[in-house]
């Protein structure tokens, strides 16, 4: 009987101990299964080249339109909407009988007044021979010369208004005043055109063609700060603004550089940027007017910049915000403000310390103040690079 109590009270204390070990394996498996598994990498400091990006639009260099000196029905016209035009071209006739006419009696008039004037100055000659022999006054003398001078005037007189004629007539025919494409707003055969007011056609140059675009005032400080950094103080003389490159609306990189040649005086008041123009090279006539683009400024670096890559950046409405791995082992989430892109990051402005260790895979459902299994990774792991924004720099 004893002995089956000892049976007993053994058996009791052997499921005891099993019971315990078990409750301790268990614990652990659930602790370790809290965790969330997550990849992560320290944030990276160097120098970067930043191909600032801007939109911007296209703009003829020189636009003219074309308008008649003399008014007019069209006949003729010799061009089609949409060619190139070579400066001093014919592009329209207008009917130029009224013009033709008015050259005629013109210069008839002319004639008129100078065959007075020939006779004038005949009986002058006479008077001058009857002075001499004191057969006349000298105020008749006089008289006699006033008389010519006055119809010297009087041809000069009509041979302007021969002249103003001619003009008149010979501008019936419209030429080209600048070489450059047509517009298709040309007028037809038979429009009446209005002396200085019908628009014939647009003209405008091809090659080079404007892009203009604003950048912001610290996009503006950011691009200059190499010149600062090297204690030389740009000046209007010796400012030098980057090149740059374009990218068309079909993701397309215009194989030319622009050089900047102008920009505002100030920054605008209600938007705070500064406007800039640059000029591109257009060879072959691809680029045209109102095009829009993206703008890149080309070999611009970013000194000592704060990368993040873009994959760790998760935003809600306007703020941005990166989940860190904290000093005890959890997820902490950081505001941040972001600069431009750059490959497959992006530069952080503010809110991060060259300490931290962003999250980079894991984030789905993520939260702040998550246990973390981290994985630590690099780039080359992770396949992120600054590639795209050194090509960009390279076709410099």
């Amino acid at each position: 009987m004893q002995y089956c109590k000892m049976v007993r009270g053994l058996i009791a204390i052997f499921l005891l101990m099993a019971s315990v070990l078990l409750t301790g394996c268990g614990s652990e498996e659930e602790a370790t299964a809290d965790k969330v598994p997550v990849k992560a990498m320290k944030v990276l400091r160097q120098n970067t080249p930043v191909a600032y990006s801007f939109p911007g639009h296209l703009q003829g260099q020189e636009e003219v339109q074309v308008h008649s000196r003399v008014s007019g029905s069209i006949l003729e016209k010799y061009f089609q909407g949409g060619d190139f035009i070579r400066a001093g071209q014919p592009l329209y006739r207008i009917d130029s009988r009224q013009y033709e006419i008015a050259v005629i009696e013109a210069k008839a008039k002319l004639h008129k007044e100078e065959s007075v004037l020939r006779n004038a100055r005949e009986e002058l000659e006479r008077n001058e021979l009857l002075w001499q022999d004191r057969a006349i006054s000298k105020q008749a003398l006089t008289n006699k010369r006033a008389y010519v001078d006055g119809q010297i005037a009087t041809v000069e007189s009509e041979q302007a208004a021969v002249q103003k004629a001619q003009e008149c007539l010979d501008d019936t025919i419209v030429y080209a005043p600048m070489s450059g494409r047509a517009a298709v707003d040309d007028v037809a055969v038979g429009t009446y055109a209005t002396s200085g007011v019908t628009n014939l056609v647009t003209i405008g140059s091809m090659d080079p063609i404007f892009v203009q675009f604003s950048i912001s005032e610290t996009e503006y400080l950011n691009v200059l700060a190499d010149a600062f950094e090297t204690g030389v103080v740009p000046s209007e003389s010796n400012i030098v603004l980057p090149k740059v490159k374009i990218t068309l609306s079909n993701g397309r990189e215009y194989p030319y550089e622009g050089e900047i040649i102008t920009s505002d005086r100030a920054l605008s008041e209600k938007s705070g940027s500064l406007t800039i123009k640059a000029l591109m090279p257009n060879p072959q006539g691809l680029l045209l007017p109102g095009m829009f683009t993206q703008v890149h400024f080309v070999g611009v670096v970013a000194s000592n910049a704060m990368l993040v890559p873009q994959r760790a950046v998760q935003q809600l409405l306007d703020e941005s915000f990166v989940l860190v791995v904290g000093s005890d082992g959890k997820s902490v989430s950081k505001k941040v403000k972001l600069g431009e892109k750059v490959g497959s990051y992006y530069i952080v402005e503010s809110g991060l310390s060259d300490s931290d260790v962003v999250i980079v895979e894991g984030l789905t459902n993520l939260q702040s103040g998550k246990d973390l299994d981290v994985t630590m990774v690099t780039a080359e792991d992770m396949g992120f690079s600054i590639k795209e924004t050194l090509e960009i720099v390279d076709k410099s």
